[in-house]
């Protein structure tokens, strides 16, 4: 079965109704849906910093909601894990110097480990990466 890996900015579009990604989502069986732990934890950051800068009531409750869609979201998928074997192909990756921000080094380690498709519109640094499979749902 192919896996299908989104990275933290597709769920994002997926989040905001982005009409291909959705498309997309729908498309392929629920198991074939994916996610590092590298991308859970960008996904829950980014939704801990707004909830840290919200100041009026309404940001509040809005950022806890969409906080607990995430994680409702995220649960439904598969979590792939950063293993110790990922975190070697991470080292090895890191000696290339490709220019690639360790965050998304490390996705690519994870996904190459477990042989999945990354789903991204990052593909400027997602395809300079040896082996990596690399898709943009974005664009219909």
């Amino acid at each position: 079965m192919t896996i299908y890996a989104l990275d933290s900015d597709t769920i994002s579009l997926f989040h905001a109704g982005h009409p291909a990604v959705t498309m997309r989502c729908a498309a392929v069986s629920r198991q074939s849906l994916a996610v590092t732990v590298i991308s859970v934890g960008e996904v829950l950051s980014g939704w801990y910093k707004l909830l840290r800068q919200a100041k009026r009531r309404d940001q509040v409750a809005r950022a806890y909601f969409r906080l607990a869609q995430s994680v409702q979201f995220l649960g439904g998928l598969q979590i792939l894990p950063y293993s110790e074997s990922a975190i070697d192909r991470f080292e090895s990756l890191k000696t290339l110097k490709l220019g690639v921000r360790a965050l998304d080094l490390r996705i690519a380690a994870t996904e190459l480990e477990h042989g999945a498709i990354v789903v991204t519109r990052n593909l400027r640094d997602f395809c300079v990466v040896p082996g990596l499979m690399v898709e943009d749902w974005s664009q219909p």
